[in-house]
């Protein structure tokens, strides 16, 4: 489509009609009254005077119509005329994102309940983290499994499927028995300051169900180290208060008993985050609904519309004209007054 981006140069159109009616021409300077003789004089004399005043009227028809044109590229050159292409939905930018998930052996306890059947904390955090990935449409999200030992087991990446089927994929006792908590924080934070590239910022959500017994990395030293990153960490405990223990005498247990509720606060104090209790599936999906209310995903879509300009092409015919007319000028002055 055509448009012009200083419409309001159009307006310069009128200013040589301006100039005819309210400026006067200049009166031509009379002649010298004493001429000296030259040959040069009369080069140009001819016998047929009345064709040449012809030619020369018609000359300054020409010449007006050539000036009055290079006004009119002029003007059209200001007015910026430009090519707008249809628009082009960018990207969104959003948020880098990494999920910490716990794969101790205490992430097998089947305490929590989906589509009423009992399953494992670990089934149905890979549940309700799937729905939440596939909101986090703009965000760039990546995947730290821990237990023993922390790994990167997805890079920060725009693929959410290739996140969510590395989750689903992923089994208790992956990498070992025990729950290293500042260990996968650190390495949290490590990965995310080589990788981040957020305009917004940096967001760690940590899942676990224990306490920290394993690794080199005090969870308060990796808050610590977080927050000075400005890494904002989300903590979730995940685990029943409450399970019935079959056998022959059946008793009510707290399978949670061994979470540290308080290092998890603390955590999430440190860093700017929140602690979240998940204990059953409907709380664990609240805790993701508030997540997106804390961290909103960057939906304005934003468009691009490619522009060319135009304005080169009549500036540059008027120019080529312009030299044309200077060109013939000269020639003509040659021709006149000899070379």
């Amino acid at each position: 489509m055509l448009a012009f981006a200083w419409p309001w140069a159009g307006l310069l159109l009128l200013l040589p009609l301006l100039i005819y009616h309210f400026i006067p021409p200049k009166r031509e300077r009379e002649g010298a009254a004493l001429w000296v003789p030259r040959l040069y004089l009369f080069q140009t004399l001819t016998v047929d005077g009345g064709k040449r005043k012809r030619n020369k009227g018609w000359g300054r028809k020409l010449l007006l119509a050539l000036m009055l044109l290079m006004w009119l590229l002029l003007v059209l050159a200001c007015a910026r005329p430009q090519w707008l292409g249809e628009p082009i939905q960018l990207p969104l930018a959003g948020r880098d994102l990494l999920l910490c998930v716990d794969l101790s052996g205490s992430m097998n306890i089947a305490d929590f309940t989906l589509h009423g059947q009992q399953v494992s904390r670990l089934r149905a955090l890979k549940v309700v983290a799937d729905d939440f990935i596939a909101r986090r449409q703009g965000d760039r999200i990546g995947l730290i499994l821990f237990a023993d030992k922390p790994y990167v087991q997805t890079p920060l990446t725009f693929d959410r499927q290739t996140v969510r089927q590395l989750l689903d994929e992923a089994v208790v006792g992956l990498a070992g028995e025990r729950t290293a908590i500042g260990d996968a924080i650190g390495l949290g934070v490590k990965h995310l300051r080589a990788n981040s590239t957020s305009r917004l910022s940096t967001v760690m959500i940590l899942l676990t169900d224990g306490s920290n017994n394993s690794g080199t990395l005090m969870p308060e030293q990796a808050a610590a180290i977080a927050a000075q990153e400005r890494i904002r960490i989300h903590t979730i405990g995940i685990g029943a208060e409450q399970m019935e223990n079959g056998g022959l005498f059946s008793r009510t247990v707290n399978p949670s008993a061994d979470m540290d509720e308080g290092a998890l606060q603390n955590i999430a104090n440190k860093t700017g985050g929140s602690y979240f209790r998940a204990r059953n599936t409907g709380e664990l999906n609240q805790i993701y609904a508030q997540i997106d209310a804390l961290e909103p995903v960057d939906s304005d879509a934003r468009y691009y519309r490619p522009i060319a300009e135009l304005y080169p092409w009549p500036l540059a015919t008027a120019l080529v004209l312009l030299v044309g007319l200077g060109l013939r000028d000269s020639q003509r002055g040659r021709e006149r007054y000899g070379s």
